[in-house]
């Protein structure tokens, strides 16, 4: 019985369960996405490469298990690098396929001829390309394995053209079992009995939490460990919500305190880079001891010398961690001076922040929609958030309750990313929490990368809430007068500044015109209106644009290197 290659990668690819992929057909893969499709994968097709490549990372991060990617040859391939470098920084399993032209035109200047194997190494873990159909189902469990597998990444698969159509008798290829779970890995004894040593003689210790924890499913244990200890923690944008961001010895509103006068430091599956500042003296002592959980060995010491390293599973170390604490029962005092210094600080910045959420002016300023936002969303949903200021105010604003429930532009900060992660999380919340809401929040800027995904999403009926903060442009804009003055000095090109959008465009008659719901607000009451609209609407699509003051910024100090006086 014969087989075709497009069948043989569907087969493959079901075989190791997967079950999403997304993409932009086109010669020669469009029947490798109908094979897909015949043996039960979900395909959703994207507008453009680089959000469907987004969307498949989401599912990695959010499932266990990677999407996959399946775009053509040369430019297609092209636009996932985006996606693949996104997905291996942000350590995400992801399976791209990439058509490629036919092996007997290479070197002949072919139809969208690439060295596409040679181009995706510097992107991801794996890229090769089956020399063979009846390898293919070997090398599909093979980059499944490595995308998982260790610290997740991106695999790369090329598909020569003349592969997917060809035939072959299904006894001479060579079929393979799905790969398990990664297997779990523990740190050695002598190092956890250090860092539980550590821990106990520690003043002003600090739990930080970040993604790795999240998507090793460590919420439980790292709740226990909170709460049995008594110890303050602080969360990484994306992990918020594995200790809810309500609870009492959540410090993220004392940040820069927490960071700068922690003795010891326990990192949990959080990488020091610039997102926490390396490490690195002003912002942390000179002499901070660090104890560092990390799926990759690698990782173990960057920036600053450990005074623990605890190699393994952020979930299983936890468990280590909390079992050699339990034996000294040990727990950190309530009422110590660091936790009434970490106290007032909280009470002080949540007060400027509240002030600000409770200004009447109009055009409204970030922090009152997103007080508004925040009294009206449903607290399970996941929240998608992109920009600039909206991105970074939006994360102290908007508190996430559950674990992997956050979506951001991430550790590799990725603008273009807010819809293809919402298709993402809209799918996978279809399937295994039905009725659970995605909320997808983005600057005016950042909504701009992948805009034309709005007719995916109503195409494929995903009744995700869309809410652009309207700023008219990046960072900051001009309102509609100061435009038109500025009109009057010739060539827009010459004389308006590379920050402004257009003033007042009106990003929901994009969603209205694709049979979505639009609305245009400029008042906190038309906002909530549009809010308990969209909200108590389960099946349609909606976008909200939310006009705001052109030139509010957040509160001042957050980047002081991003001062933007000049503008």
């Amino acid at each position: 019985e014969a087989v075709s290659g497009a069948q043989l990668i569907a087969q493959a690819l079901r075989a190791q369960n997967i079950e999403y992929m997304f993409g932009i057909v086109g010669i020669p893969v469009t029947e490798i996405a109908i094979a897909a499709q015949a043996v039960g994968i979900k395909y959703v097709g994207m507008r453009n490469e680089q959000a469907a490549c987004y969307a498949a990372s989401a599912v990695g991060y959010l499932t266990g298990r990677p999407g996959v990617c399946l775009v053509v040859s040369g430019p297609g391939f092209l636009h996932t690098l985006g996606g693949m470098a996104n997905a291996t920084i942000n350590c995400w399993p992801l399976i791209v396929i990439g058509g490629s032209s036919d092996r007997n035109q290479e070197t002949m200047g072919a139809f969208q001829e690439f060295p596409q194997v040679e181009a995706g190494r510097l992107y991801n873990k794996l890229s090769v390309r089956p020399s063979s159909l009846e390898v293919i189902p070997a090398v599909i469990e093979k980059a499944v394995r490595t995308s998982m597998y260790g610290r997740p990444g991106s695999c790369y698969i090329d598909i020569p053209g003349d592969l997917v159509n060809l035939q072959v008798n299904k006894s001479s290829v060579k079929y393979v079992e799905c790969c398990p779970p990664p297997p779990v890995s523990m740190a050695e004894h002598s190092a956890v009995s250090k860092a539980a040593s550590l821990i106990a003689l520690s003043k002003q210790p600090l739990l930080i939490i970040g993604k790795g924890a999240a998507y090793s499913h460590a919420e439980h244990n790292i709740r226990k460990l909170v709460e049995l200890c008594g110890l303050p923690f602080l969360p990484t944008p994306m992990a918020k919500g594995v200790v809810p961001d309500n609870h009492p010895n959540c410090v993220a509103a004392a940040r820069s305190t927490a960071l700068q006068h922690a003795d010891v430091i326990i990192l949990l599956g959080a990488r020091l880079n610039w997102i926490l500042h390396f490490g690195l003296p002003p912002r942390y002592r000179q002499d901070v001891k660090v104890i560092q959980i990390d799926i990759c060995a690698e990782e173990l010491g960057n920036n600053v010398m450990p005074a623990a390293t605890l190699l393994g599973d952020v979930n299983a170390v936890t468990q280590q961690l909390l079992e050699e604490l339990n034996k000294r029962s040990w727990k950190y005092p309530s009422n110590s001076e660091w936790w009434k210094k970490l106290r007032g600080k909280i009470k002080n910045n949540e007060e400027r922040s509240k002030g600000l959420a409770l200004q009447k002016s109009l055009p409204m300023n970030y922090y009152t929609v997103f007080h508004h936002i925040r009294e009206l969303i449903p607290k399970d949903c996941i929240l998608v958030s992109e920009g600039a200021n909206t991105m970074d105010i939006g994360r102290t604003m908007l508190p996430n309750f559950y674990p992997r429930q956050r979506l951001d532009a991430g550790t590799f900060g990725t603008m273009g990313v807010g819809l293809g992660f919402a298709i993402a999380a809209a799918v996978v919340a279809r399937d295994r929490t039905p009725g659970r809401r995605v909320v997808c929040i983005e600057g005016d800027s950042a909504f701009g990368f992948s805009g034309m995904e709005l007719e995916t999403i109503c195409r494929y009926n995903l009744p995700i809430l869309i809410i652009v903060v309207n700023n008219n442009g990046i960072y900051t804009g001009l309102d509609a007068s100061s435009w038109e003055e500025m009109l009057k000095f010739g060539d827009p090109a010459t004389c308006v500044p590379p920050v402004s959008l257009l003033p007042n465009a009106h990003y929901e008659k994009i969603m209205s015109a694709f049979g979505g719901k639009g609305y245009f607000v400029k008042t906190p009451e038309e906002l909530q209106n549009a809010l308990r609209a969209s909200v108590t609407d389960k099946q349609t699509p909606s976008l909200i644009n939310v006009m705001i003051d052109p030139q509010s910024e957040r509160k001042k100090q957050e980047f002081p290197w991003l001062t933007r006086s000049n503008l």
